[in-house]
């Protein structure tokens, strides 16, 4: 059975992955964390543009990926449309800021934007941005370091962060000018929204992108039958997980554990 490839700078995409897996139960994932590469959101274009080419043709020539998530925002930015040109039959999905249903969700019409510096000063957010300008208040928060502190699981500078930037934004609430919606513009944020609930409290709303993602990428298979290469028959099977990283394996596992539930993964490395 052919799988879906799905890759991130590191562990963020394992929110992509959890949400593929509800929505596609019995699929073959193999996700790729490009830990020894990290972190996208403080590199140049040029540079995760190299990267992303280079997990997308390992993804589909050693994995034979039927598909592709690219479960980074800013990887998503920087590669998606090149991707696509280099692979123009096969399915793929990308990560955007929110930046809509946040719109369409916020009582106040003020929303915050969480992401990457990578993110925000590219061109495909800023289309992304003046599309919904008219529906909106936006404001925009980078977030230097937390994905990273996301990453080793520091706790401490995980809060800390968090604290200094949701600060930097303004208030919060349902008040008339304040923020009740914030959309957390970068995979590994997902992974902090216990900590950002108790800065921001109840009223205010946070916005990721794994489900939108997974039911995308489930919309785009239903309209493709793909087949396995070797066996020349429809792909269906049981559901299994292969992760691999450039990075430590022991850091992909470790996050694994504590955040990928359901049957247990296999972990494996690879450097390239």
């Amino acid at each position: 059975m052919q799988p879906i490839g799905v890759f991130d700078s590191g562990v963020g995409g394992l929110s992509v992955l959890q949400a593929l897996r509800r929505e596609l139960p019995q699929e073959r994932f193999v996700y790729v964390s490009d830990a020894g590469h990290a972190p996208y959101g403080e590199r140049d274009v040029a540079y995760v543009l190299q990267r992303s080419l280079a997990i997308g043709d390992y993804l589909v020539r050693k994995h034979h990926a039927r598909a592709l998530v690219v479960a980074c925002n800013t990887a998503t930015a920087a590669a998606i449309a090149t991707l696509r040109s280099a692979y123009p039959l096969l399915p793929i999905v990308g990560v955007e800021p929110a930046l809509k249903p946040a719109a369409v969700r916020s009582h106040t019409g003020v929303v915050g934007v969480l992401a990457t510096r990578g993110t925000l000063a590219s061109g495909k957010f800023k289309a992304l941005l003046q599309a919904q300008s008219s529906h909106a208040r936006f404001v925009l928060q980078a977030c230097d370091g937390l994905a990273a502190a996301i990453e080793h699981d520091d706790v401490t500078q995980i809060r800390a962060l968090c604290t200094r930037y949701t600060a930097a934004m303004g208030s919060f609430g349902n008040a008339p000018g304040a923020i009740d919606t914030v959309v957390l513009g970068c995979t590994h944020y997902a992974f902090a929204t216990h900590v950002f609930h108790e800065l921001l409290g109840p009223e205010v709303a946070l916005i990721e992108a794994g489900q939108p993602v997974a039911q995308r990428t489930h919309s785009l298979l239903a309209q493709k039958i793909t087949y396995d290469a070797a066996a020349g028959v429809p792909n269906v099977g049981t559901g299994w997980v292969e992760l691999w990283t450039t990075g430590a394996v022991a850091t992909l596992q470790d996050a694994a554990e504590r955040w990928l539930t359901g049957s247990g993964p296999a972990h494996y490395v690879e450097l390239f």
